[in-house]
């Protein structure tokens, strides 16, 4: 029995549910206890998930009461009961809502669950405490849907201002045939919605940094010559013009901006365009993955490792988490990434960190395939306690990079520079699907100092290229101790190149 009803002084649609046809409460243990994967120093573990459901998990929220809830593209949401317990083969769960539609956010707020679908922000909430959602409440629909398998949309958490991002995914590729189509919204918990960036083109997750910015994923395609980490600077242009038809809705950030010119370059037009925001990270294309997806900011404070404040991102067709280190040069940011964690079981789309520093992840491998075999997963990865040797952080100058190190560096290796190397590349800014790296120039580095307690070593290069990936090698490092890098490669994005002061 349903009974519907309109909450009018909100102007809210509202759905109420008895639990009559909700399934009950799941527990299951693997058929097969599956040994953890990962490393020495962070450990990947499966948590089971309902006997007969295809949990392609879009959406990580870790509620209050220290469940965590996780939607399904197909339009369920599970709570998870205790999920930081030792053993993960006796996380329970239950089914809180289904039927609704491709669900790629979830956020706790007031008592309520957010949840994102394609078509729309909703609010759920359990009010006789049997576990299963008893109110759901259409928020924000602003927005418009075509039918095509490509109009995703994306939620992020609340920020501080209670507004929840979302990011439109084009109509296909190359157009917008709905309202918003490749656009960024913000929806406050009431339901005011605010037209806030547009040029977005195929998102694959939103997160937060440290300081509360917003940034999302976009993925290679037209107008994206390689996957990225953008930052939603608002008002800005995100560098797809195939959405811009909709400024003619809104004057919430201003006239359309002028649409870039096909074969190009990010910085040229970036100097065209005021409104353009170019993408804080170039993700090399099948070097640092395929299809970026989810970001978490780890704010454990040590809790997961040495990376305090560094953003994590996924990639759906490797299967693994990156690392990233952002720097704000000149009013924008930009920085480097790093590989971090492969071994998942499908393809790492949503990430979400507890209190403890753990990270959950889900994964699917529908659509795009992916290296991790299995069409869906559901999985945490834990800190060992046992430090890596890597480049904690990269950071540019005006004449170089300074790099930190999480344990003091061999300072004979790290002071030779024959133990570097550093191409680097851009991509062509163009209409046309993705780019191959072009513009190719080998940097030289003359000189490499390490500091005194050997954390740091900074480095001269001969010549920095604006709007370039800088490529750094760097096998002949070894640690103080005679240990060698957990990973001996970065991607640094340099848009701006820091003035002598380092602004």
């Amino acid at each position: 029995m349903k009974n519907l009803f309109c909450v009018l002084p909100t102007m809210l649609c509202a759905i109420t549910f008895t639990s009559i046809g909700f399934q009950s409460n799941h527990t299951f243990a693997q058929e097969k206890a599956e040994k953890p994967r990962g490393d020495e120093f962070y450990v990947i573990e499966s948590i089971p998930t309902p006997e007969g459901v295809v949990l392609e998990g879009g959406g990580i929220e870790m509620m209050a009461d220290g469940r965590i809830a996780v939607s399904s593209r197909r339009g369920d949401i599970y709570m998870f009961q205790n999920p930081l317990q030792k053993d993960p083969a006796k996380i329970t769960n239950q089914l809180f809502m289904d039927g609704l539609h491709e669900v790629l956010g979830l956020a706790e707020k007031d008592g309520w669950l957010y949840a994102t679908q394609r078509g729309e922000v909703s609010r759920l909430k359990d009010e006789d405490g049997d576990g299963l959602a008893d109110i759901v409440e259409t928020i924000s629909d602003e927005w418009e849907i075509d039918g095509d398998y490509h109009e995703y949309a994306f939620g992020s958490k609340f920020d501080k201002n209670d507004d929840i991002w979302v990011v439109l995914c084009l109509t296909g590729s190359f157009n917008s045939n709905s309202k918003y189509r490749g656009w960024c919204l913000r929806v406050n918990k009431d339901g005011k919605t605010v037209a806030t960036c547009s040029g977005i083109r195929s998102p694959g997750g939103i997160g937060a940094n440290v300081d509360g910015e917003i940034f999302y994923t976009d993925n290679q395609g037209p107008w994206n010559g390689t996957c990225s980490l953008k930052w939603l600077r608002k008002g800005s242009f995100q560098g797809h013009p195939g959405g811009n038809k909709w400024f003619s809705e809104t004057d919430a950030i201003g006239p359309r901006p002028k649409d870039p010119m096909s074969g190009s370059r990010i910085m040229t037009e970036a100097k065209k365009i005021p409104e353009y925001e170019p993408p804080a990270i170039l993700f090399p294309y099948k070097k640092m993955g395929q299809s970026a997806s989810g970001i978490v900011c780890d704010t454990s404070n040590g809790k997961f490792g040495p990376f305090k404040n560094q953003m994590f991102v996924g990639d759906q067709t490797f299967s693994w988490i990156m690392r990233v280190d952002l720097q704000k040069v000149k009013g924008h940011y930009q920085g480097a990434c790093f590989p971090f964690l492969t071994g998942f079981n499908s393809g790492t789309l949503a990430i979400e960190q507890a209190p403890n520093g753990m990270l959950f992840t889900s994964g699917t491998n529908r659509g795009w395939g992916s290296r991790g075999t299995k069409p869906f997963s559901l999985e945490r990865v834990q800190w060992t306690g046992k430090t890596p040797f890597e480049v904690l952080n990269m950071k540019a100058k005006h004449d170089g990079f300074e790099l930190k190190f999480t344990e003091p560096v061999d300072p004979a290796t790290a002071s030779d520079v024959s133990s570097y190397s550093m191409p680097t590349y851009t991509y062509i800014f163009q209409s046309s699907y993705g780019s191959p790296e072009v513009d190719h120039v080998d940097c030289k580095i003359t000189k490499a100092v390490v500091s005194d307690d050997g954390l740091s070593v900074r480095l001269t290069v001969d010549k920095l290229h604006e709007g370039h990936v800088h490529e750094l090698h760097l096998d002949g490092v070894t640690a103080k101790s005679g240990g060698k890098l957990r990973n001996a490669v970065g991607y640094y994005t340099l848009n701006y190149i820091p003035e002598v002061m380092g602004k």
